[in-house]
């Protein structure tokens, strides 16, 4: 979302703090997360987010997950918890974000939550699975070249993607133009959650 003086996007954001609390609530746990301005849905949990933990298969018990575009931790909080002998690496371009997630990951006392910027990720790290709702706002350029760069590195990317932000264009994208097998694990509430594999 567009803050006042940038986007949930940007790496160090502008806007002042304002922390606040939210909870993500699923059918095997509910947790209080801490949030802040200047950072991807700040005020709740994105519905789409939430429909991905819904739909998307459990992670796999062990090795190496992703978290791409962590925002405050609520997909990287909820594979920690689901798969605590996994290694979840929690993924975001904003400082403000990965702080969070930090700290979030250690008041529920969960130590497999690795918080970074891209680059600090092993460029031969390979992952078991990558979840995420993209950052579709980057604009479609960017967000090409973000999925061109992430998805390989992993047997299957589970994302949604609102049908209102061109889920069908960049299903077809992916499908076409890069002969990646999408698969359409649900739809509900304007939202798609596509399995992706390269």
């Amino acid at each position: 979302m567009e803050t006042e003086t940038g986007h949930y996007f940007d790496s160090s954001p502008a806007v002042r703090s304002d922390p606040r609390r939210v909870t993500l609530a699923l059918p095997d746990l509910t947790v209080e997360l801490q949030t802040d301005r200047g950072v991807f849905s700040a005020d709740r949990v994105d519905p789409g987010t939430r429909l991905l933990l819904l739909e998307a298969p459990p992670p796999a018990a062990t090795g190496e997950l992703l978290d791409l575009g962590c925002g405050y931790g609520p997909v990287a909080i909820t594979l920690a918890r689901r798969a605590p002998a996994a290694r979840v690496w929690a993924v975001d371009v904003n400082r403000r974000a990965l702080s969070l997630t930090t700290a979030n990951a250690r008041a529920l006392g969960l130590v497999n939550v690795t918080s970074v910027t891209p680059a600090s990720v092993p460029v031969d790290l390979r992952f078991t699975a990558i979840y995420t709702n993209p950052p579709v706002r980057i604009g479609k350029p960017a967000l090409h070249h973000l999925l061109d760069a992430w998805v390989p590195r992993a047997e299957v990317t589970w994302m949604v993607v609102s049908k209102h932000l061109g889920a069908d264009s960049l299903t077809r994208w992916m499908a076409g133009e890069r002969g990646w097998t999408v698969e359409r694990v649900a739809s509900r509430v304007s939202y798609r959650v596509l399995g992706v594999h390269p």
